[in-house]
Formats: structure tokens, sequence, C-alpha cells
């Protein structure tokens, strides 16, 4: 598991309900099972996904899980409207970036 900019501390920050719901949804992953909300985020980047916690507040968890050494934590979120905040979806999309351009110095 790699953690991407302040995706791990933005995952602390939670509520307690939900922190243990994101924790369980990304043990689900790593065991091969699909967590029990969750679609692509095509528009980030190939191969993104988000983990939906619902639980009166709207908790999200933008992945990567693509590559052989890591699943990749973009960003974790409160979502406060509707709809995902155009902030949200840039912070994603440039850790995304990030991180195809490190792992393209790294030779993988």
């Amino acid at each position: 598991m790699s953690w991407l900019g302040s995706a791990r501390r933005s995952v602390r920050d939670f509520r307690a309900d939900a922190r243990a719901r994101a924790g369980y949804e990304v043990y689900r992953f790593q065991l091969g099972l699909d967590p029990t909300d969750w679609k692509p985020m095509t528009s980030i980047g190939d191969g993104v996904c988000e983990i939906r916690v619902r639980l009166g507040r709207e908790y999200r968890l933008l992945y990567v899980a693509r590559f052989p050494e890591a699943i990749y934590v973009l960003h974790a979120f409160e979502k406060k409207t509707r709809k995902t905040s155009r902030a949200d979806l840039e912070v994603a999309r440039l850790r995304y970036r990030q991180m195809i351009f490190q792992r393209t110095r790294q030779g993988r």
C-alpha cells in the first residue's frame, strides 16, 4: 500500500466509523475481493477506482491497483456535496500523473 500526498492523514481524519469502514474495504480489495461499494474513475486516470463509504456522511477513497508492486491511494476526502468537487478531482489527477512519472523514472 502506497499513500500519496496527504491521503493517509485524510483517512485518519475521517470519523472513526468511516475510517474503520474504509480500512475494511481496502482489506477486502487486498484479499482479491471487490469493495462493497465502488466505481471506476476513468476521468482521473487508467485503473483509478473510488471506494464509497456511506454512513450518513459520504467519504471517498481514490486508488489505483493495476500495478503489481502496490495499491496507490491517491486521495481521500469527505464528500460534502452531491457532485465530487473539481478540487478533489484535480488533486487525484495530479497525484496520478506524479505516480506515473515516478514509476517511469524508476523503470517500471
